[in-house]
């Protein structure tokens, strides 16, 4: 490609489903491609599978692009494309070929097929190469492979990949109700929209040689290709949606920040150097080259995207943060009603919250024993805290709560005063105080938790704990 050839990449999701995680890797490297160059990026919706294909898997595709970042920015077309759109460029296409000799009518079934190669698992055999059928409802198309040669798919990640040509059968680039098939529509639409480079996952490249041979037989010059690989899970299987949680949707609705996921999936595949890993979208794009995009296949370690996300969720200003938090506390995942929750109490613990969320979501469970009227029980919780001698801590606790100067440290140097005269450490003395007060062993820092829900709903919690021993 000239260097003075404008880039033009594109990502052409079918809309069946919710958004892959690995369809959002391959849409932010070519995004990260079109940004570095200076090029366009096109979204092309590939929904010519009615069957399958919905309105809302559309809408979702588009939405959680934009929560990455990501939309259509060719200034020839508001966008996105619509592959149905172009049915009759498909259909133009494919009379082209059959009027230049690259493609013949075929009447032949399944059955014939199986009956003169005598397997069911065989390619087309060229049965009607050469019977100058002509159109007829319910003959397809079909291109004519060359019989020499070979098809050499120059790959940027994978290097030269090369097909002999008479293992390609003469594939089918029309139905027998005349419309086009996938390869010939995604090449005809690549052609139309002056693609420059396609970047895509590796389940693609078995189809790369037929449509080079479609770019070529339409009198084009075919695309850069780049090829990613495969996601797997850490059973090192191919991430599915059958088994694992792939859909970007489900990850963002949960509380991961957009920017951490942007950040760890432009990571599956491909490292910025200098061993660093958590930088700015736009730090990772200056870095990224297409041609330095590992072969192997990706581990996707939610582990580690976690963690990820724990440091941008630390990053947040303070103001960014209860912003971020808000969706988290109202219905479907409060347990309190609006009456309930107190923002002001809100905004007092959420500096300490924080500092310990993973998840945005895990803001609920955190904070919900400051606004229900009792706390969450956790029977596995109070099993551990509650151990034989917890009712005199608690007892000691009341007592001395009832006077204690209501302050985090205070209250602190109190209960281990109290710990100690019961030979035990502050971390064995809190436990009963902090089920009884909030209904889990884990949580927000206990002292600074119990001054933000103040000393009379304090007591009345001690006494009810009192009371269930």
């Amino acid at each position: 490609m000239s260097a003075a050839t404008p880039v033009r990449v594109r990502f052409a999701p079918s809309p069946t489903g919710m958004f892959h995680v690995g369809g959002a890797r391959s849409a932010l490297y070519n995004w990260a491609v079109a940004r570095q160059s200076g090029g366009v990026f096109v979204l092309r919706v590939e929904d010519t599978d009615a069957a399958r294909n919905k309105p809302e898997w559309t809408d979702g595709i588009i939405n959680a692009l934009a929560a990455i970042g990501i939309h259509q920015d060719d200034p020839t077309f508001e966008g996105p494309y619509f592959q149905s759109h172009n049915a009759e460029r498909h259909r133009e296409a494919a009379a082209q070929l059959r009027a230049s000799g690259h493609a013949y009518y075929c009447d032949c079934t399944r059955e014939q097929l199986t009956a003169r190669t005598g397997s069911e698992h065989l390619g087309y055999d060229g049965f009607c190469r050469d019977r100058g059928l002509t159109y007829a409802e319910g003959r397809a198309l079909r291109f004519r492979t060359p019989d020499e040669g070979e098809t050499v798919v120059k790959d940027v990640v994978r290097g030269d990949t090369v097909f002999p040509n008479k293992a390609i059968e003469d594939f089918v680039i029309a139905r027998g109700d005349g419309s086009a098939v996938f390869l010939l529509a995604n090449v005809v639409d690549d052609l139309d929209e002056k693609i420059t480079e396609v970047i895509r996952g590796e389940e693609h490249l078995s189809n790369t040689p037929k449509q080079q041979l479609l770019w070529e037989a339409l009198g084009a010059t075919p695309p850069v290709w780049a090829h990613l690989s495969v996601i797997v899970n850490e059973k090192r299987q191919k991430l599915s949606k059958r088994r694992d949680k792939v859909a970007l949707e489900d990850y963002l609705a949960e509380g991961f920040l957009p920017e951490a996921m942007v950040n760890y999936l432009m990571l599956l595949g491909w490292a910025p150097g200098e061993d660093e890993e958590i930088l700015p979208f736009e730090e990772l794009v200056r870095r990224f080259r297409i041609e330095d995009v590992n072969t192997s296949p990706a581990f996707f370690d939610i582990k580690k995207l976690t963690a990820f996300n724990g440091e941008y969720i630390r990053a947040l200003s303070p103001e960014q943060f209860l912003a971020a938090c808000a969706p988290y506390l109202t219905a479907p995942y409060a347990n309190w009603t609006p009456e309930q929750f107190d923002q002001a109490l809100f905004e007092t613990v959420a500096p300490l919250a924080q500092t310990r969320l993973a998840v945005l979501s895990e803001i609920t469970a955190n904070v919900d024993f400051l606004f229900l009227d009792q706390p969450v029980e956790d029977e596995a919780s109070w099993s551990k805290a509650m151990k034989p001698g917890a009712d005199a801590i608690l007892r000691d606790a009341r007592s001395a709560y009832e006077t204690a100067e209501w302050a985090a440290e205070p209250l602190k140097e109190t209960l281990l005063a109290i710990g100690e005269q019961h030979g035990l450490k502050l971390g064995k003395a809190q436990a009963p105080v902090r089920v009884a007060v909030t209904g889990r062993t884990v949580g927000l820092p206990l002292f600074e938790s119990l001054e933000a829900l103040g000393r009379d709903r304090v007591l009345a919690r001690l006494d009810a704990a009192i009371a269930k021993l």
